[in-house]
């Protein structure tokens, strides 16, 4: 039986996902992962940095999905807003061409980068250098890996903060290497710089909205892949 592959980045995106396609827990390992009727999830880190413990799910895998968040670097894209790209691309490497994803509309480039884009002017700038519709930091090394594995990948995130506005490095810091937020930090980064809340709740709102895009276009390559599309149901 063939089974869909999505990494995520860190828990706030595995666990939404999670949610809205009524997947389960996998017990018995630290690895954040769940499961459902043809999908494997997995939470690989910032960075991807633990992509090396999913390997044997990809090499199975029917399919191999980067699907998370990203930041918009097209101004007229807003929260919710899917990217599903033809191609991936870093500021130093050659562009990762990807597949057609079944049953979703690929267009333009997304930008991979090494540190989130914490400012507009941050985003403006990687623009510029390289015209890319959204920015995110783990597509690029997803898609090399999988295709280093012989299998079939794509990319599907949307925008959980618009082109005029980043996140803020205070926010950042909450996530740690393995993705998993340390609430107690952020509790003390509000008390410390209040002026903190606000950028949260616009960027949880925004990540909201992103996760619920991702899910409906994962339900829709889940279910081309000879499955029926996970829904409702079980909270993680």
């Amino acid at each position: 039986m063939s089974r869909v592959l999505v990494v995520t980045a860190i828990d706030v995106e595995a666990r939404g996902l999670a949610r809205h396609l009524g997947l389960t827990r996998v017990a018995g390992t630290t690895d954040l992962r769940y499961q459902g009727p043809g999908l494997d999830l997995a939470c690989a880190g910032p960075r991807a940095r633990h992509l090396a413990r999913f390997t044997d799910l990809a090499r199975t895998a029917s399919l191999v999905v980067s699907a998370g968040t990203c930041g918009a670097l097209a101004p007229d894209l807003v929260e919710g807003d899917l990217v599903v790209p033809e191609r991936v691309v870093t500021r130093q490497g050659r562009p990762l061409i990807l597949p057609r994803a079944p049953g979703l509309s690929a267009a333009g480039t997304l930008l991979s980068v090494d540190r989130v884009a914490a400012t507009a002017d941050a985003k403006a700038q990687l623009r510029q250098e390289i015209a890319a519709l959204a920015v995110d930091m783990e597509s690029a090394l997803i898609v090399a890996w999988a295709q280093s594995l012989g299998r079939p990948v794509v990319v599907v995130r949307a925008v959980s903060d618009p082109a005029h506005r980043g996140v803020p490095a205070t926010l950042v810091d909450l996530v740690d290497e393995h993705g998993r937020t340390r609430l107690g930090r952020a509790v003390q980064a509000v008390l410390v710089r209040p002026r903190t809340l606000p950028h949260a709740l616009r960027l949880r709102r925004g990540t909201s909205a992103a996760l619920r895009s991702v899910a409906s276009a994962v339900r829709t390559l889940t279910a081309l892949q000879g499955h029926a599309s996970p829904h409702g149901g079980a909270t993680p």
